[in-house]
């Protein structure tokens, strides 16, 4: 009996330290997710007519699943130190719910990188020929453009001189600076996603056996 009381307290202690891993990575996406959004020059593109609002439609998902992760990681260091096997079947449905989510996050920013960045140099290809054709209507955009992704122009800089950041050296092919950029940002959170993934997997093994081992434990008293 003393032995499965020991048992049972280390797999408590075991799911404990995993709630508090958990609850760390949800505060991590979370500030990750808004420094994104609201920090650095991407910022600027939320003030401009013609913005990624897919993009940031997908920060804002990011976020919300930060902070369901804190809430479940809460929810499960209650269940764990409270014994409750209701709780902690909630917690192992919580967990398979943000399995699924995060694996097809994973999944969609590695399948759907080429549609992303498509779509992200049309914008920029829309902006640059506005500029061409009104240097006053297309300069805003443009400038955002240019200062994100420190480039300036496609085959020549020449035409949109004006709008290239001071400290650009040389010159570099918006084209191409995006698709290498968004590419590497999406594959980081597609990198992201299928670790938590992969995460949760841990936690939903604890979550079962500490269901089990307490529910033998109530058998046997």
């Amino acid at each position: 009996m003393g032995r499965f009381r020991g048992g049972l307290r280390c797999i408590k202690y075991l799911l404990l330290g995993f709630n508090l891993l958990f609850w760390l990575a949800g505060s991590a996406v979370i500030a990750f997710g808004l420094w994104f959004r609201f920090g650095g020059t991407m910022k600027d593109f939320s003030s401009e007519d013609k913005s990624p609002e897919y993009f940031y439609m997908g920060l804002y998902v990011l976020v919300g699943a930060g902070a369901l992760m804190m809430a479940v990681g809460f929810f499960g260091c209650c269940g764990a130190m409270r014994e409750s096997q209701c709780v902690l079947g909630s917690f192992f449905t919580c967990l398979l719910v943000i399995f699924a989510a995060e694996v097809t996050t994973g999944v969609f920013a590695f399948i759907g990188k080429e549609v992303a960045v498509r779509h992200v140099q049309t914008m920029y290809e829309e902006a640059y020929n506005d500029y061409l054709r009104d240097r006053e209507k297309g300069n805003g955009t443009l400038i955002t453009f240019h200062s994100t992704f420190q480039c300036c122009g496609k085959e020549s800089s020449e035409q949109v001189q004006l709008t290239c950041p001071k400290e650009l050296l040389g010159h570099k092919n918006c084209i191409e600076e995006i698709e290498t950029i968004i590419s590497v940002k999406l594959q980081l959170i597609g990198i992201v996603g299928i670790g938590i993934a992969g995460l949760t997997i841990f936690g939903m093994i604890f979550s079962m056996v500490l269901c089990c081992a307490i529910r033998n434990s109530r058998d046997v008293i």
